[in-house]
């Protein structure tokens, strides 16, 4: 993996006999966001989190703090840290593999969080012949291993070079669609509003490409950052248009006909994926920092003026 990245576990992929040693790292991260301090706003200095007693409002310190479960409004059952510790399972530091299922039966709907999965360099070998025999076969991998506290069922899928290593939700974690769509009304749609509806869908096909998903809401706080320190008129919201509403039918026979006349303007050139990284809200708001503090010749204050 590229230096900068810290392996987020270290241990062992085993199938059947034979084990590799693997490390994982993160696939998703929300590092590159935004984020704001809690200031005073009277000092400009930032503030610190305190623990209070809700009941005599006095401080309480990190040493008097203890667990509890709440069994009754106001009752709980006292449970000390070390209690805790003790309840997690024990590791022996391997992704034990214990079935390879067909990628078309995974419902992505239990995915939790991603990983890449990659080799040590002493047992590339094996990890390989994992990978192009998962390939050829077009199945998936489900594991199970002691991952951050918790015993984790993890779905690995050949990914490029590597294979992606994805935490699954628990059972219990992820709620009924049963209740979700029970107040779906039946109803049966056929005849012209079908085939306006299908040819709409096939006008806007088009390819997965996450490096045109735009943030518009880390870009606006880049723009609001890069305003406040250079001392202008902060960006106004633009103003947004609410949809009408109309006849779902008519409305379908005007979207086809838009849509014919601009199937054309869809097929602009895409920006890769190294373009879009290019511009995350935090390297915008970075360079504004680092350009006014160029164009002063002194770093930016940290205190509120």
């Amino acid at each position: 993996m590229a230096s900068g990245h810290r392996a987020q576990w270290k241990g062992f992929l085993r199938f059947g006999e034979v084990s590799c040693g693997v490390a994982l790292y993160t696939a998703a991260s929300t590092s590159e966001r935004i984020t704001f301090n809690t200031i005073n706003a009277k000092t400009g200095n930032r503030v610190n989190r305190v623990f209070i007693d809700s009941e005599t409002e006095e401080r309480v310190e990190r040493e008097a703090q203890t667990k509890g479960f709440e069994i009754d409004n106001g009752q709980y059952i006292i449970i000390d840290p070390e209690e805790v510790a003790a309840t997690i399972p024990e590791s022996n530091k391997t992704l034990e593999v214990q079935a390879f299922i067909p990628c078309s039966e995974i419902d992505d709907i239990f995915f939790d969080k991603p990983y890449y999965l990659t080799p040590d360099k002493m047992n590339a070998d094996a990890f390989v012949a994992l990978r192009e025999a998962m390939k050829n076969s077009k199945v998936s991998a489900i594991a199970r291993a002691v991952l951050f506290r918790r015993v984790r069922t993890v779905l690995i899928r050949p990914h490029g070079k590597g294979l992606i290593a994805t935490t699954l939700n628990y059972d219990y974690e992820v709620r009924s669609s049963k209740k979700a769509f029970e107040e779906m009304p039946k109803l049966r749609i056929e005849g012209e509003m079908l085939d306006l509806a299908k040819h709409i869908i096939s006008t806007k096909r088009g390819e997965f490409d996450p490096a045109t998903f735009d943030d518009r809401y880390e870009a606006a706080l880049a723009e609001l950052v890069k305003a406040k320190l250079e001392g202008k008129a902060l960006p106004k919201p633009k103003k947004v248009e609410i949809s009408k509403p109309n006849d779902l039918l008519a409305a379908l026979r005007e979207s086809a006909g838009i849509l014919k006349a601009g199937a054309a303007a869809d097929n602009k050139p895409k920006r890769t994926a190294a373009n879009a990284n290019k511009g995350t809200g935090r390297e915008r708001a970075a360079r504004g920092v680092a350009s006014k503090a160029a164009s002063s010749g002194a770093a930016p204050r940290r205190k509120a003026s």
